[in-house]
């Protein structure tokens, strides 16, 4: 099966590194042209010249603060005025904040839903009509495993990507009736920019930092970013017209609950 995505438009938040990056590839490998988002210019001009010299789409970088409201703004009006329309929108910005209960305060709290939930509201909601109009969207909202089985420790993060999961199911509902589709897809330990600094922070050489996680899991290894981007490419895709309201695990069998 040949995954093309000709003619589409995408916008994918924290494109710059790691998953997002990954995404962005996919899809502008695909032919989609594509709007990568993300707060740090120079990472974003690194990625769009890695990433446009080797797929047949355009792309355009942004530079926002999607924690924002007015940084969802800029970043959608942006990603407009270069392409005329989002069909596509990839809410993956975040990182993994985690921490004991009593000790993470409301600054704390508020930071992780700005940045991962209100980011998804604002931009899905900018994103609806023109997606409804046209009779074709597709949103991806990427999680992860916590959203479903939260771990010891694993606030704010795990509360946040559940208020995603759930906002997921709200939207898929909402645009079925106008083929907008809505999904979202379940982070667990895969490579990604997240463990290179985890690495170097605890002076570890990264590729025995990578087996000794992926030894713990079902599959025995740590998935690549690469895997994580061909679903995302499926998803966006023609090929994936009758998936909606799912939250799909990509995670190596790592998630108690399917």
């Amino acid at each position: 099966m040949q995954i093309t995505l000709d003619g589409r438009s995408a916008l994918v938040t924290g494109g710059s590194l790691g998953l997002g990056r990954a995404v962005a590839a996919q899809f502008c490998a695909a032919g989609a042209n594509v709007a990568i988002v993300a707060r740090r210019q120079q990472f974003l001009d690194e990625a769009a010249t890695a990433i446009g010299s080797s797929g047949k789409g355009r792309v355009v970088a942004v530079a926002a603060d999607v924690g924002t409201a007015k940084g969802c703004e800029d970043a959608f009006k942006a990603a407009e005025q270069a392409f005329g329309q989002v069909d596509i929108l990839v809410n993956n910005a975040g990182t993994s904040a985690r921490g004991v209960f009593e000790e993470i305060g409301d600054e704390d709290w508020q930071h992780d839903f700005d940045l991962k939930l209100f980011a998804a509201i604002r931009l899905s909601r900018l994103a609806l009509p023109g997606m409804k109009q046209r009779r074709f969207g597709r949103i991806i909202n990427t999680l992860n495993t916590g959203a479903k089985a939260p771990p010891v420790g694993g606030a704010p993060t795990a509360v946040t990507r559940a208020a995603g999961m759930a906002l997921t199911k709200v939207l898929a509902n909402e645009g079925a009736a106008h083929n907008v589709l809505v999904n979202a897809m379940l982070v667990g330990r895969i490579r990604s920019d997240q463990w290179v600094q985890r690495a170097a922070a605890d002076g570890r050489a990264l590729e025995d930092y990578y087996e000794e996680l992926g030894s713990t899991l079902p599959m025995g290894r740590l998935g690549t970013e690469e895997e994580f981007a061909s679903l995302a490419c499926l998803l966006a895709s023609d090929q994936g017209g009758y998936i909606t309201g799912t939250a799909i695990n990509v995670d190596g069998g790592l998630c108690p609950v399917v």
